[in-house]
């Protein structure tokens, strides 16, 4: 099947379809359809062969199956060939001890990063800056993180935002600063006087339970447990 060229005026937007793309990887051809149903991260990284890139990837590695208990798959990409991505992931199979089981994109004519906004005029190099985006079941672009090449992410950070994203949608809750598995959640501030007078009656009673209740009319706190609890099926 011949490629059809990609038009660069589709940038990635919140809520918005991402961008199709498809390409060579460490495992095969693939394509954005491919992860349909499951949830993605996928990442930008500057260039094989590199400290702040190889610290990235051994972690996302070691975590690889709490993302994939999550039902997200893990994705980079760089400028690089494929067959320099393999002879890196064989380094870093020999002197880190990690096998990198998910695939990572050739992107050499950097038309996949340049529809993703992965270039930026003041990078130093001709390459991808650490941008990551989180796509849901649907396709849609639920997330976006752009850090400079010389500072690496937090796969911590990157894992927690997948399971708040998660639970926000599976709840219909919102999720406080610094938010983790299992604390409380929000409900969305009231639109209307009678929820506003709803939530009041449901305040919690002097001395009862905290976990529960109705701070003030704006933040209504929903108990972590039923964040824990899991829903229909995995989540997307």
């Amino acid at each position: 099947m011949q490629n059809e060229p990609m038009s660069l005026d589709c940038a990635p937007h919140l809520g918005e379809a991402a961008p199709p793309f498809e390409g060579r990887s460490t495992q095969g051809r693939i394509k954005l359809a491919d992860f349909a149903g499951r949830w993605l991260v996928f990442f930008a990284h500057p260039a094989d062969f590199t400290p702040v890139c190889t610290s990235e990837f051994v972690a996302f590695a070691r975590r690889s199956a709490d993302f994939a208990a999550l039902n997200c798959q893990l994705l980079g990409l760089s400028v690089d060939s494929v067959y320099a991505h393999l002879a890196w992931l064989e380094s870093i199979r020999e002197h880190f001890g990690v096998s990198i089981d998910f695939p990572i994109l050739e992107d050499g004519s950097m038309e996949i990063s340049r529809r993703y906004e992965m270039l930026h005029p003041r990078n130093v190099r001709n390459a991808p800056v650490r941008a990551l985006f989180v796509i849901d079941p649907t396709g849609k672009v639920r997330a976006m993180l752009y850090y400079p090449v010389d500072v690496g992410r937090s796969v911590d950070e990157v894992l927690r935002l997948v399971q708040a994203l998660q639970v926000a949608e599976r709840l219909q809750v919102v999720t406080p600063e610094g938010w983790m598995p299992g604390e409380h959640t929000v409900e969305p501030p009231p639109d209307s006087v009678a929820a506003i007078q709803s939530r009041r009656g449901r305040a919690k009673e002097p001395g009862g339970d905290d976990s529960y209740g109705c701070v003030d009319w704006y933040y209504y706190k929903r108990p972590g447990a039923e964040a824990s609890a899991p829903g229909p099926g995995r989540d997307g």
